[in-house]
């Protein structure tokens, strides 16, 4: 009897040793196989949803190849938890549920602490855990977020397209998120809209309804065009034809190739008086114009950019629109709009001239440069499609390149500006883009608070802002009657964190200084000052959208405007005004809590 227990325990310590030995772990439905060589292999056949992957984003970045009986479908880049998890993100298998999966990755190390926290599951927890997840601009639920792509509107929904990364808070793995709103403030969120495929990942591009079936799939079909970004970047294609829920892929694409590094981003519109497509493609440091007649077959017409405006990087993300001039509907100007990244941050830069079909020319002297907007957090902007009412909105991605992914987010990484209405005004011998908060962020106050006229002529407190302030609020404020060479006022709160206006009126330049706004220690680029030029008078008016996370600020109509993330650690809740060498008069100062919900 004790000889067989002992065979039997020998035995029992036997198997446990080949099992350890030969690195094979059971997991409910998984099997983790490490094969040396910094590769392990997951073997599945699933019945839940989701098999969530512990994420650490200093750990070194793995290939996640996935395929299903015997099939390769899928591949990502992943930064598995090495020694702590961040957060989970979930890849969603159900499409091959009671199929046997299997998940090779490489490199992996075999003490990962990720293979103790793989989680099954048929939910994942999207609800908010960032205190600096914004109030009412648009935010994917988690991972990366950048460039607004495919913007476009049909049968009463603004769709919004974005570059999204659901496999983790930092850059990688585009795809193509999708969201719909009735009102450019209340965001759906929907599947992801399109996919990385054995063209590459998906870039940024641009999204039109073909209402006469110019390209044969069908009558108002919602056609995507896309950068393919593999070993080359090419122009692809996709059209839905149930309001933008699913896509099919043009089985001929690419549709435009070419060897150029940087060949991306294309915006597509239809020309009326040509009665052809127009392109816009960012081709390094210009903008190509292509123009087709069926959206398959392109025609290079032209090319805009040497000796133009800034290039301090390569150009990204065109559009290319008409706007009437002061209003004057006979007396319309084209836009052409880029953004670049170059040293001193991020921007969106435009041009005005004419465009005839083929060729767009510059009205202005080539060295003017003209910015859509004047802070550090504002790029890759592109307006939508098909817009009602012949409006041309605008939306922004809200973050300079030079830290996007080090912003203090994680669950997510990454806001959409606001929507902005555009429209062209003179201004002595030139015309200038004017950007206006769009009508509909009006249905966004939920309270008001007024404060009557006073007169400022050393300093002006006052406090709080507003009662039980959660940071989502905007500021209306009117200056006259100005005789101080140097004005303006500080937000600040309890921990003396600040962010200060400054208008000179003796250099004609608006400043916005965030330096000590909060958590700034992220990125020596972050605490920054941005100034505009702006006209010196004896009046002036701010309309300033302030969220947990960013400060928008809209001058004197929208004739320049403003964008900066912040990152206090309460809400700013006071307010001061100064002045330098003179006075001026606050005559309107209204401020308004903003809420997506009716509260």
């Amino acid at each position: 009897m004790k000889t067989n227990l002992f065979s039997l325990r020998s035995l029992s310590f036997l198997l446990f040793t080949i099992l350890v030995s030969s690195c094979k772990l059971m997991h409910s439905e998984l099997t983790l196989e490490h094969l040396g060589k910094d590769r392990t292999v997951i073997h599945a056949q699933l019945s839940s949803k989701y098999l969530l992957l512990p994420i650490e984003e200093t750990a070194k970045e793995s290939k996640m190849d996935i395929s299903s009986d015997g099939k390769k479908v899928k591949a990502i880049n992943i930064h598995l938890a090495l020694n702590k998890v961040d957060y989970w993100v979930p890849l969603d298998l159900s499409e091959y549920a009671g199929k046997k999966v299997t998940i090779d990755i490489q490199p992996s190390a075999d003490s990962a602490l990720c293979w103790k926290k793989l989680k099954l599951s048929d939910s994942f927890d999207t609800s908010n855990k960032e205190r600096f997840r914004p109030v009412y601009h648009h935010t994917p639920k988690y991972g990366w977020m950048n460039d607004p792509n495919g913007m476009v509107y049909l049968n009463g929904e603004y769709h919004l397209f974005y570059q999204y990364n659901p496999y983790g808070s930092m850059w990688g793995n585009m795809h193509w998120g999708h969201a719909v709103s009735k009102d450019l403030t209340h965001w759906n969120e929907l599947s992801i809209a399109i996919a990385p495929d054995q063209l590459g990942t998906i870039f940024s591009g641009s999204c039109v309804i073909d209402k006469e079936n110019t390209a044969g799939f069908g009558k108002n079909a919602m056609v995507a065009f896309y950068t393919s970004a593999g070993e080359h970047q090419v122009q692809s294609m996709a059209y839905s034809l149930d309001k933008g829920r699913t896509f099919t892929k043009y089985a001929k694409n690419p549709i435009i190739a070419s060897t150029a590094s940087d060949f991306r981003d294309p915006k597509v519109f239809w020309h009326e008086d040509t009665r052809k497509w127009i392109m816009v493609l960012a081709v390094g440091p210009d903008i190509q114009i292509y123009s087709s007649v069926n959206l398959k077959n392109w025609n290079l017409e032209s090319s805009f950019g040497k000796g133009q405006g800034a290039h301090g990087g390569v150009w990204e993300c065109p559009d290319l629109i008409q706007l009437p001039v002061d209003g004057n509907s006979n007396n319309k100007k084209w836009v052409l709009s880029c953004n670049l990244s170059q040293s001193g941050g991020s921007g969106t830069q435009y041009f005005i001239g004419n465009f005839d079909g083929k060729t767009f020319t510059n009205e202005s002297k080539p060295e003017i440069i003209k910015w859509m907007d004047w802070g550090k957090d504002h790029y890759a902007t592109v307006t939508w499609s098909n817009a009602p009412e012949g409006r041309h909105i605008a939306l922004a991605w809200m973050v300079s390149t030079q830290y996007a992914g080090n912003v203090p987010t994680m669950q997510f990484r990454s806001s959409n500006s606001i929507p902005r209405d555009l429209s062209l005004y003179t201004q002595g011998q030139n015309i200038y883009l004017a950007s206006t908060p769009s009508p509909e962020m009006i249905s966004l106050r939920k309270g008001k608070k007024e404060v009557n006229a006073f007169k400022v002529e050393d300093t002006y407190n006052l406090n709080p802002l507003l009662d039980k302030n959660t940071g989502a609020f905007e500021l209306n404020i009117g200056l006259k009657d100005i005789s101080a060479e140097i004005l303006g006022f500080k937000l600040f709160n309890s921990k003396g964190e600040s962010v200060d206006f400054c208008l000179n009126e003796t250099e004609h330049k608006f400043s916005m200084d965030r330096t000590k706004s909060g958590i700034t220690n992220f990125s020596r680029e972050f605490p920054a000052i941005t100034s505009a030029l702006v006209e010196k008078s004896e009046s002036f008016s701010l309309r300033i959208f302030v969220d947990k996370a960013s400060i928008e600020c809209f001058g004197n109509g929208g004739k320049f405007v403003m964008t900066n993330l912040v990152f206090p650690s309460e809400p700013y809740n006071r307010i001061s005004f100064y002045t330098k060498g003179g006075s001026y008069n606050v005559s309107l100062f209204t401020v308004y809590k903003l809420n997506l919900n009716n509260k």
